[in-house]
């Protein structure tokens, strides 16, 4: 992987865009991009169910509240039976697919994941969306497994697609500073990459506002693109501010506002068109603005988020339910469909009553 060159006059373009356009006009183009690859008024969402088998992690990132460190009293790992649980609770309210994310758990043998995703497709069957590429590098490091056959075998064991966790932002310095002992750049990315070559889709991810400049920002998203013009794997773009309430390094931050958020979802929808599909992040920043965000490059609502602990844990707690959110979809002047993990929309006769 190569990385971006800043003194391109792409980039330099890029980067003016978003220093000096107006909201409105940003917000313009983002949403002519929308439509341009989406011409129907209809606004995608999913029924799912976040997972968090383990909060044990030794990764230490400054930005988390949810995790905690080995031998903790509130550290914990699931069992199977109670993952079955959660899912048959799940598909009850018409859930179609698990996200299945915990920490950097040094105790977790390997073929514990393995036999989880055998346990839930045999007992359980449901599309499973987990492990972030930075978990399968913590499993690549742990247990000494190229990460094509750490990958590999997750897929074998049931593993259907993976979740974009752990991307912050994607310039090395960023990443040395809020969470040295994760993924840099292009290992992150080479999972993605790995992943696409074995024919897995995944999604990818962009939390801002921990002090990284715009420059690096516009970084990010150049080299997203880069990857997705090479493999064409990525499904779906997703970003939100980081919520600082709680956390280890940024609790006395001030959050980023609202119109941060919308001109970086914008800025990201121009600069990103290979990639399909944008969720707005209602969940981070509440409905209001997660309506505005379909008129700022968003076609998607994300999920009903039936189950969420890691952001809630810095004090982020937006919920919903299912007529809410298809009232919400409406009011912004679109019709609500349910969608699979690969954005294909659901018949309506196979939605639940």
């Amino acid at each position: 992987m190569t990385a971006t060159d800043r003194s391109s006059g792409e980039f330099r373009d890029a980067l003016a865009l978003y220093e000096h356009a107006s909201l409105l006009e940003l917000g313009q183009l983002a949403d002519a991009e929308r439509w341009r690859l989406h011409p129907e008024p209809v606004v995608s969402y999913i029924l799912d169910r976040n997972i968090n088998y383990t909060n044990v992690c030794v990764a230490d990132c400054g930005f988390c509240a949810f995790a905690r460190r080995p031998k903790h009293l509130e550290g914990y790992v699931l069992d199977f039976e109670a993952i079955g649980a959660k899912i048959e609770e799940c598909k009850a309210v018409g859930g179609v697919q698990i996200l299945l994310q915990g920490g950097h758990n040094p105790y977790i043998p390997f073929e514990w994941y393995l036999d989880l995703m055998r346990y839930i497709k045999a007992h359980h069957p449901i599309h499973i969306h987990g492990f972030s590429p930075s978990e399968v590098l913590f499993f690549s490091e742990r247990f000494r497994l190229p990460v094509a056959e750490v990958i590999h075998e997750l897929r074998a064991a049931g593993l259907d697609s993976i979740p974009g966790g752990g991307g912050e932002i994607l310039v090395d310095a960023v990443r040395r500073r809020v969470a040295p002992k994760k993924a840099m750049t292009d290992e992150w990315l080479g999972v993605q990459e790995e992943a696409h070559r074995q024919g897995m889709r995944t999604s990818v991810t962009m939390m801002y506002g921990m002090g990284e400049s715009l420059a690096d920002r516009v970084e990010h998203l150049f080299r997203v693109r880069e990857v997705q013009r090479r493999t064409g794997g990525f499904t779906a773009f997703i970003c939100w501010p980081l919520q600082p309430e709680g956390t280890p390094e940024f609790s006395d931050w001030e959050k980023t506002d609202a119109v941060t958020y919308l001109r970086t979802l914008a800025l990201a929808r121009v600069l990103l068109p290979e990639v399909a599909n944008f969720q707005s992040s209602w969940v981070t920043m509440g409905h209001k603005v997660g309506q505005v965000a379909l008129r700022f490059g968003a076609n998607d609502y994300g999920s009903l988020m039936m189950e969420e602990n890691v952001v809630s844990a810095a004090g982020t707690t937006h919920r919903a339910t299912v007529r809410e959110m298809e009232r919400v979809i409406r009011d912004a002047g679109f019709e609500p469909r349910r969608r699979r993990q690969d954005y294909s929309l659901l018949p309506v006769e196979e939605r639940a009553a």
